[in-house]
């Protein structure tokens, strides 16, 4: 489904990814794990557009989107919900929700009754404005209005970055159901290690802009491995 080949890009002239090479398959879950400042959100914000690629390419279902805007990719099927959530903390859930086919140019009753009863915990609170809710009950926001154009290819950046341990098990029902039901295709970025080891089939380690090296996600336990690559001790529940 996407193959990124030779990808580099940068903020003004402070190289950030140097040659970022992979693929994805149509319905894979992909972590990507690293430390800080290593390149995990800038690459994401490349493959969805907001950075201009400097260069290499990325294809998405065989089409060559390197160039392709924002609005283009979305409306080719990827979703992106970022790091810090950035829902509309002045408009209601629903407005929140109707924001996403709004931007499609269509107003969609389905797609809004389908996706309120696949996020039941969002029905008592559509008329709450968006900053009134929880750390958690925005990441289940922005994942739903993220889910509601259907995307066929979704780029998750830390969604479980200050969120109650109850919810990141919600959110990681929901996304289980979510790849069972539409056979949705993720890409993770997460430092919590449980999280990033129990959704995903494969985790790609970066540094300096570079990806280092391919694991199962099994091996995550391995403290060497993570030591050499992420620079922790891994225990349960720690975040890099």
């Amino acid at each position: 489904m996407l193959q990124v080949s030779n990808l580099a890009a940068a903020y003004g002239r402070i190289p950030i990814l140097d040659g970022v090479s992979f693929t994805v398959a149509e319905g894979e879950f992909v972590g990507i794990l690293g430390h800080n400042g290593m390149g995990k959100t800038t690459l994401l914000k490349t493959l969805m557009g907001y950075l201009k690629a400097t260069r290499g390419e990325v294809a998405f279902d065989g089409a060559d989107i390197t160039h392709a805007r924002p609005h283009e990719r979305a409306r080719m099927g990827i979703g992106y919900v970022p790091q810090g959530r950035e829902i509309f903390p002045g408009l209601s859930v629903r407005d929140n929700l109707r924001l996403g086919p709004a931007g499609q140019g269509r107003e969609d009753k389905a797609a809004m009754d389908e996706i309120l009863t696949e996020f039941p915990r969002l029905l008592p609170l559509l008329d709450r404005q968006g900053g009134a809710l929880s750390g958690g009950e925005q990441q289940i926001l922005a994942l739903a209005r993220a889910l509601i154009c259907a995307p066929r290819l979704l780029l998750l950046d830390e969604p479980t970055e200050g969120i109650q341990p109850s919810v990141i098990e919600e959110i990681e029902a929901l996304l289980r159901q979510m790849k069972s039901k539409r056979r949705l295709t993720v890409i993770l970025v997460e430092q919590n290690l449980d999280f990033i080891k129990t959704l995903s089939e494969r985790v790609l380690i970066i540094q300096k802009g570079r990806i280092l090296r391919e694991v199962a996600a099994d091996a995550l336990g391995e403290r060497a491995l993570i030591g050499e690559f992420v620079g922790i001790e891994a225990t349960e529940g720690t975040r890099t």
